[in-house]
């Protein structure tokens, strides 16, 4: 299959409802979305393909972008295009809470006159299935709408009508959009219309003019849901993100892009369970043509659990109490079947299979749904986890029994997997080994079981968990340290370095300055931190992964490389590598999960979580270091009582 040429990451816009995402393009392409959930087939994927993979296009003719913007504090995108004839603002959004699934796309000529051109080519199941599609009437009103049926899926699309581009007809459709014959009443039993290509439209706008379009996802065998009121969608969504975000104080560019971060972790979360996916898409490269291409679509216990920290920094503790109600569910039934990662829903199953029709993001194939990963054992995860519901705790959410139960299943868990290898935090499909990142977060994981006993007055048996928390911190001391360098090595079988080990401070095993963490920090300097500034996660070229080719740096390696020179004294330098990684952020304030300082684009998938909470924590170590706490309203450092952790006690 012939590569392609894609658009840039940076061009990108990310809308959310809080149940799925979508990606609009500079030019207004919605090029990704699925319905109803971030982890549902697509119904525009042409990010992984082409156009005919699906998308909605919706431009100005001879016009050009003069700017767009997220109006303050929302996810309301807003796009001006100017022509030799007139201006018009494009508005696109996604409701939450409004009940249902939908995008809303207006426009509004603000000068002149100018035309509104529409491409719509609806691919259910990233491009398996075209729709049938015909005119309906809406309820009893005299609203027409075009209904696009696939299988189990339905759009609605309400507004002034589209051209239709039929494959074939059932019922003829002329070119003025008309049918004809009469609009059926919507039932879902009723059929007339045809099988269809693609939607065009020209609308001519003179100032002052306003044309909206919603599109709505349903389930098929159900009726269509009532129109979209554009005027009362739009206050809603406004409405929300504004006072979710209210609590966050806003002093300069970067207090906005911390702030657009936390929406973007908001954002990634889906309001009806819980659940945080760790980027919005699948599939978008580590590497420009290559293979290392995931699904990211799922809620990883690590990454959902280092989200909640971050939040409960800022003080949005209500996110992190949902996310434990989805975990209580999610891992419920015997310890010995937790998984690292789940369905948005806390489903199990996520079987990897891969779409071979489609071309891939600048021709990287394969393109790949699910995640192998879910059945790996990683054991770094029941530490992630543990850390976030004790910062839950010290941020005056008590456990109740049903929490705090299932806090002791996880050092159940850890406790019978104690002489068990795992894969890594990076997820490595080569040979299982004992990671010392991992290791770690095993320490941390009793640690904090034990803090919840002397602290807060829980159960537990506290002399057995002392103990393999003291055994762990010898393992870890005598197997995972270079005799060679002084420093921590990447797995107990290797002398290599990597990035995670940055996170082992974090724990509270060792202090920020510890002579072997700032050992550690110098090879990390010197064998995987590139001319370039940016830090990679470790050598591919080791083999390690048991994957063929490269990558590109990883944005939150580089985060936590800053946050490890704030706190180590290193002020000026981590001030210095923050205002690199600032200028990483696309002028809307997204990151993806990695960076190409080559090209100067981002790649991986996006946005991505990982990123934006990494953002978060090195700009709240920054001011912390240089005494200006503006930002961070909570300690987030457990543990780092240097005498306590020298003890391992």
């Amino acid at each position: 299959m012939e590569a392609t040429k894609s658009t840039p990451l940076e061009e990108y816009a990310f809308l959310s409802d809080l149940r799925t995402g979508a990606l609009v393009s500079r030019d207004g392409s919605i090029d990704w979305l699925c319905f109803p959930r971030f982890d549902s087939p697509s119904v525009f994927a042409a990010l992984l393909g082409t156009p005919e993979d699906g998308r909605w296009k919706m431009s100005v003719v001879d016009g050009e972008v003069s700017e767009r913007r997220y109006r303050p504090r929302t996810f309301v995108l807003e796009t001006t295009w100017r022509t030799p004839t007139g201006t018009v603002v494009v508005t696109d959004f996604m409701p939450p809470d409004d009940g249902q699934s939908d995008l809303i796309r207006q426009a509004h000529c603000t000068e002149g006159t100018v035309q509104l051109e529409h491409d719509l080519r609806i691919r259910f199941d990233y491009n398996r299935s075209k729709p049938w599609t015909r005119r309906v009437k809406i309820d009893e009103s005299e609203q027409d709408g075009l209904l696009s049926i696939a299988g189990p899926n339905a759009l609605l699309l309400t507004g002034p009508l589209l051209r239709s581009h039929p494959e074939q007809r059932a019922d003829p459709v002329a070119e003025t959009g008309q049918p004809e014959c009469p609009p059926d009443k919507g039932h879902p039993g009723h059929f007339q219309g045809g099988v269809s290509d693609r939607f065009t439209g020209t609308f001519s706008m003179g100032a002052g003019d306003v044309l909206s379009w919603a599109l709505l996802w349903h389930e098929s065998h159900r009726y269509p849901p009532r129109p979209v009121d554009p005027a009362k969608a739009l206050q809603l969504t406004s409405d929300y993100w504004t006072q979710w975000s209210s609590r966050v104080d806003v002093h300069d560019r970067e207090h906005e892009l911390v702030l657009r971060s936390l929406m973007v972790l908001r954002g990634l979360t889906v309001q009806e369970t819980g659940g945080i996916v760790a980027a919005a898409t699948t599939s978008l490269p580590e590497e420009f043509g290559g293979v290392r291409n995931w699904d990211y679509r799922y809620t990883w216990l690590r990454d959902a659990a280092l989200t909640i920290e971050t939040l409960i920094t800022q003080d949005f503790t209500e996110g992190a109490t949902h996310w434990r109600d989805w975990l209580l569910r999610a891992v419920a039934g015997d310890p010995e079947e937790l998984q690292i990662m789940y369905g948005v829903g806390g489903e199990r199953q996520l079987p990897e299979w891969e779409l071979n029709h489609l071309a891939g993001y600048e021709g990287s194939r394969p393109v790949r749904i699910g995640n192998e990963a879910a059945k790996q054992y990683q054991a770094d995860v029941v530490g992630e986890v543990m850390l976030a519901l004790a910062a839950l705790r010290e941020a005056g959410i008590p456990d109740d029994e049903s929490s705090w139960g299932l806090q002791k299943n996880l050092l159940r868990f850890c406790e019978r997997n104690m002489n068990r290898k795992g894969h890594g935090i990076w997820e490595m499909r080569g040979t299982p080994a004992f990671f010392v990142h991992g290791r770690a977060m095993m320490w941390a994981a009793f640690d904090q079981g034990i803090r919840a006993v002397e602290n807060h007055g829980l159960d537990g048996p506290l002399d057995q968990w002392r103990a393999l928390r003291r055994t762990l911190r010898e393992e870890i001391l005598e197997h995972g340290v270079d005799e060679r360098t002084g420093s921590f090595t990447q797995t107990y079988e290797n002398t290599e370095v990597d990035a995670s080990l940055l996170q082992l401070p974090h724990t509270g095993i060792v202090g920020y300055d510890d002579p072997r963490i700032l050992a550690t920090v110098a090879r990390i300097e010197q064998e995987l931190r590139g001319d370039h500034g940016f830090v990679y996660r470790y050598r591919t070229e080791t083999d390690v992964d048991g994957l063929p080719g490269g990558e590109y740096p990883f944005l939150v390696c580089s985060f936590w490389l800053v946050e490890q020179y704030a706190y180590s004294g290193r002020k000026d330098d981590a001030a210095a590598l923050l205002e690199r990684l600032t200028d990483c952020a696309t002028d809307l304030g997204l990151y993806s999960e990695e960076y190409d300082p080559t090209s100067g684009r981002l790649a991986g998938n996006f946005p991505q979580a990982f990123s934006h909470l990494g953002f978060v924590r090195a700009v709240n170590a920054v001011e912390e270091a240089t005494g200006n706490q503006r930002l961070s309203k909570r300690d987030r450092r457990p543990g780092t009582d240097p005498a306590r952790d020298e003890r391992g006690e």
